[in-house]
């Protein structure tokens, strides 16, 4: 993808990889300094510690080699670790023939055979939604330990707290105090964030390549719940012998490994950023022509003058370097520039207070179409076999479709990258959100046809690759609605509120099984027209408040006061609409 996406690739991922910035500074003059760049007002050079009191460091300073090893290492340990839990769709069949919760089932249920009882699947599905909601909440809290005590720290913490979630799986059956299966479950989910996002940071390490390497940790992520698909398939091959314990016994190797590399190889702080680094050249640069003006000729020693100018002219070289010359962050900003004027709302609500920014229509909307679409993606994953079961008709073909979404959805993730990037790159927020409520309305009708085998499986499809187009899209929309400046709590914030209406899912459980007598239609047309009216407003209001920016802009422009355009695109005069 082009210079571009790299940018882009950042906007669209995590709060933390925004917020966690190893910005250290040290104020000195500001003579000589425009408003513009990264050093804005003041001359800055990274020198001081980052979080955890432990200096950020510069690409160039580690050798190429050891950088390729710890990105490619990280990469492999947020497949094995970063997002299991999201293959539960896979795992959850297994638990089933292990027994798991059998023992909540009435006389009656068990006397009828039934596969699986109302109190089994509450509580297996239960497992799954607080899994769900604790990823989804946690992501401030990962942020906050990232900002204060950096990456090392908390890859150590995620390292620990999987292990943990392993550990209780591998013991669930001499556990006879608390139920073990929701609490490992939940360690597992809690221990993926923090192990993935503490990795974001090594984006840096290949500055002009950092969009490979967040879509390569991206894609991680995605594939991650394969994992569980992989123990199924081990589990029916040996015909059971694979227990749950035994398995995740086994599988404790993972956060053992992910913890001695964060002790051994990954560095202890984070990568300087882009902005770090080009601060950094111009500071080296600025000092350079101050030794050249000042008297140091006469006060330093001639050979102490030349080996001070020829590091930093090293330094300023190696920057330059890493950063693919001095041209490259030119063309990058002309091309986000354009990438900031074609997207329509750019700016919108840049530079405002945070209270203002979480009151506005601009958060509110987004805010509940993210719910609602939170809600169905996780109640799909959580309830495909039972809900094609009584679609189809027939319980074998409903495994076929369950095993080939458990195939289907780290596929999809993968696939649908290069082609997420293409459309945010290329199309204004207005179109993406048209796209994404389109596809919400097909994916959810085509979800909701009774005794279709082709539908169901064009339903999967859809559904595993809009799955990661969501999440994506929603981030973009928050960086350039918002801003970098409070993207993070924003952001956080509304993936921490769509996370806790996630608990919800028990109560769609119970209303499904008791109420509709397992028919899944009614619940999934609820979410299907809620989502369907939510996103419609939500592009209603960004097409009405696009035009008015639109017309801003250009009156802006016929007057010539660009001026009035605060630095970093923010619109001083346009209230947010």
């Amino acid at each position: 993808m082009p210079a571009l996406s790299s940018s882009l690739a950042e906007n669209r991922l995590h709060p933390s990889a925004q917020t966690h910035q190893t910005v250290t500074t040290v104020a000195v003059s500001t003579e000589g300094y425009s408003d513009n760049g990264a050093c804005g007002k003041r001359k800055s050079e990274v020198l001081g510690s980052g979080p955890g009191g432990v200096v950020p460091i510069g690409a160039f300073e580690v050798s190429k080699g050891k950088r390729l090893l710890q990105v490619g290492l990280a990469v492999a340990y947020c497949l094995f670790a970063a997002g299991v839990v999201f293959g539960y769709a896979a795992l959850k069949p297994v638990m089933i023939r292990e027994g798991i919760y059998r023992d909540k089932c009435t006389e009656k249920e068990i006397e009828k055979g039934s596969r699986v009882c109302y109190e089994q699947e509450i509580r297996l599905n239960f497992m799954f939604t607080l899994a769900a909601v604790a990823t989804n909440v946690c992501a401030l809290l990962v942020g906050t330990v990232l900002d204060r005590y950096g990456p090392r720290v908390s890859g150590i913490i995620g390292s620990m707290l999987f292990a943990l979630g392993c550990l209780g799986f591998s013991l669930a059956k001499q556990i006879r105090n608390f139920d073990p299966y929701p609490i490992s479950y939940l360690l597992l989910a809690l221990g993926g964030p923090f192990i993935f996002i503490s990795s974001f940071h090594l984006s840096n390490a290949f500055p002009s390549h950092s969009g490979l390497i967040l879509s390569m940790l991206t894609g991680a992520f995605d594939s991650s719940s394969a994992v569980f698909l992989l123990y199924r398939l081990l589990y029916e091959h040996t015909h059971g012998k694979l227990t749950l314990s035994t398995w995740f016994a086994a599988y404790l190797i993972v956060p053992a490994t992910a913890l001695i590399l964060q002790l051994t190889l990954m560095p202890s702080g984070s990568y300087k950023t882009v902005g770090e680094l080009v601060c950094q050249a111009e500071v080296e640069e600025e000092l350079l022509h101050e030794d050249r003006d000042s008297g140091d000729y006469i006060e330093v020693d001639d050979d102490e003058l030349r080996l001070r100018h020829e590091r930093r002219s090293s330094l300023i070289h190696e920057i330059d370097s890493l950063l693919g010359g001095k041209d490259a962050k030119a063309t990058n900003d002309r091309k986000l520039e354009q990438s900031h004027e074609s997207s329509g709302v750019w700016g919108a609500m840049h530079g405002m207070p945070i209270n203002r920014q979480i009151c506005s229509w601009w958060f509110v909307l987004i805010t509940l179409f993210t719910m609602i679409q939170m809600i169905r993606i996780n109640y799909f994953v959580a309830t495909i076999r039972p809900q094609y079961e009584f679609l189809l008709g027939s319980y074998h073909r409903a495994v076929e479709v369950n095993e080939f979404f458990d195939l289907a959805l780290p596929i999809g993730g993968i696939l649908a990258v290069p082609l997420i990037g293409y459309l945010l790159d290329r199309y204004s927020t207005l179109v993406i959100l048209q796209i994404l409520v389109a596809l919400a309305a097909i994916i959810g009708s085509l979800g909701i046809v009774k005794d279709s085998y082709p539908a169901a499986i064009a339903g999967i499809i859809g559904f595993v690759a809009y799955r990661p187009f969501y999440y994506t899209a929603v981030s973009d929309y928050a960086a350039k609605v918002f801003g970098f400046e409070t993207f993070g709590k924003v952001y956080g914030l509304i993936i921490c509120l769509a996370g806790l209406l996630n608990l919800s899912q028990t109560g769609l459980d119970a209303l499904t099984l008791r109420v509709f007598r397992k028919d899944p239609r009614p619940v999934d047309f609820g979410l299907l027209t809620a989502s369907v009216v939510a996103g419609c407003a939500l592009v209603g209001y960004v097409w009405r408040s696009g035009r008015r920016i639109k017309r801003f802009r250009l009156g802006l422009e016929a007057e010539g006061a660009r001026e009035e355009i605060m630095p970093g695109g923010s619109l001083s005069g346009y209230g947010g609409v």
